[in-house]
């Protein structure tokens, strides 16, 4: 297992870690207290840097990287 990116801003890790516990952007807005559009600029941000095509990319290089780990369901 590699390191997690190093290219991430902080705010972008956060972000991308909570993308992959699967919340939309609303979601991860109301819980980080940010606008959505900051939200989807984070997103699009981390994507371009780990050269990610797409959202479910991300999250497969979040777990790749390292970055997030799974967990059990929250019940």
């Amino acid at each position: 297992m590699s390191s997690p990116p190093t290219t991430l801003t902080d705010r972008e890790r956060e972000v991308t870690t909570v993308v992959a516990d699967g919340m939309s952007n609303m979601e991860i807005a109301d819980q980080l207290t940010l606008s959505p559009l900051t939200v989807k600029t984070h997103v699009n941000h981390a994507m371009t840097k780990l050269g990610a095509r797409d959202r479910a990319q991300l999250v497969v290089l979040a777990y790749q990287t390292g970055l997030t780990r799974a967990s059990w369901p929250r019940l």
